[in-house]
């Protein structure tokens, strides 16, 4: 990148002017991530200091059924397939229940659009989960699933979410946002909810007062450019409603598993491969200088692994996600080495190893505990490496 640019756009970062889309295109294109990372910790450290947030979560999937066939999904299952399943409510609430321990905050549910299952399912099962853990925030559906009770229901999604908000739900999930340039999207994506609608669904819980996360797919077929282009359309949303608390780059991942059945539900892997490391701790730094109007930038573990996960809270994320469980939509797609679970005391110390200062928060980022940070001490000795 020439030097007069780079002193451009670091005068623009440090005097808190808004990035724009030729900016971001420009950021992408540079090789000095150490750079990159240096612009983005300034931000997430005007905007966060030395804290990284997380919570303890449980992730249930009550059904993997879907009349969808998305390119890079092997969570889906057609009705009749072997390892197809829906749950019962009372089955899972019975897991749910097995999940409480721990001191349980929140319950992230997501599903397949299961093409028979009514639409009083999906209150039904809020309910019943709120009834049986009253103090777990649950944190369900994408927009996406939204739009598929609207079909199955004939019913608004004003009406739907307000359903859905007296059964319990505090916040929808991020998912089904993938990447929204319809020149990508139309090879990705095997449903029909795309920007118009999830911005439409996600505008009306905002105005409802839900507070929810946003998400990107990325290191696929798409190019820097659409990346940039999907924080954009979001950052434009988030200045209409400011209803988005946080925004979680997911790396896409490659289909391992699966193909022990014969069948690669993962359709991409022939034509791309996974982002590397660096593209990750990139898409992360730039991902946090252009959306300067939302407070959190997430880093989920389980699509980066624990080493980039560490790194990327030097490159703009400033939440590690939780302590999760069963989280099948990317195990059952991936062989990746990542474990299903952290304890809290294994989040600790990644934290802490990464030189922040841990605080535990809930679904609305109220703070419940603060934690000591790294111990001084400790880090200036030499210590064995973890394995």
């Amino acid at each position: 990148m020439d030097a007069g640019l780079k002193r451009e756009l670091e005068e623009k970062v440090y005097a808190g002017e808004r990035l724009s889309r030729e900016d971001g295109v420009t950021l992408y294109e540079s090789d000095d991530l150490a750079w990159l990372g240096g612009l983005a910790h300034h931000v997430r450290t005007q905007k966060n200091g030395d804290v990284v947030h997380f919570n303890v979560n449980r992730h249930l999937n009550m059904t993997n059924v879907c009349t969808a066939s998305c390119a890079y999904c092997s969570f889906q299952r057609k009705p009749g397939e072997k390892d197809a399943y829906t749950m019962r409510i009372e089955e899972a609430v019975r897991l749910a229940k097995a999940m409480e321990g721990d001191n349980l905050t929140e319950l992230h549910i997501v599903n397949g659009l299961h093409p028979t299952l009514p639409w009083r399912y999906y209150p039904r099962s809020l309910k019943a989960l709120k009834e049986a853990l009253p103090s777990v925030s649950l944190k369900a559906f994408t927009a996406t699933e939204i739009h598929h009770f609207e079909t199955i229901s004939g019913l608004s999604a004003s009406e739907i979410l307000d359903e859905l908000m007296d059964a319990g739900l505090e916040s929808l999930t991020g998912g089904g946002a993938e990447i929204f340039d319809w020149e990508v999207r139309q090879h990705i994506v095997d449903h029909r909810t795309h920007w118009e609608d999830w911005s439409r669904i996600h505008r009306l819980a905002h105005e409802k007062g839900l507070k929810t996360p946003a998400t990107m797919l990325y290191g696929h077929i798409e190019e820097p450019r659409h990346r940039v282009d999907h924080v954009l359309r979001l950052r434009e949303l988030q200045d209409e409603t400011g209803g988005f608390q946080v925004f979680i780059p997911l790396r896409y991942q490659h289909d391992f598993v699966d193909m022990k059945d014969g069948k690669v539900r993962n359709r991409l892997q022939a034509r791309t491969t996974m982002a590397s490391g660096a593209e990750a701790l990139k898409t992360f730094a730039v991902s946090r200088l252009l959306f300067d109007n939302v407070p959190h930038v997430k880093v989920f573990w389980v699509m980066h692994g624990l080493a980039t996960a560490q790194l990327a809270l030097n490159h703009g994320a400033d939440d590690m996600d939780g302590s999760v469980v069963e989280y099948k939509i990317t195990h059952d797609a991936d062989d990746f080495g990542t474990p299903n679970k952290l304890t809290r005391d294994d989040i600790l110390d990644l934290i802490r190893d990464a030189g922040f200062r841990p605080v535990e928060r809930n679904t609305r980022y109220e703070t419940l505990r603060e934690y000591p940070g790294p111990d001084a001490a400790r880090r200036e000795a030499p210590q064995p490496m973890r394995l």
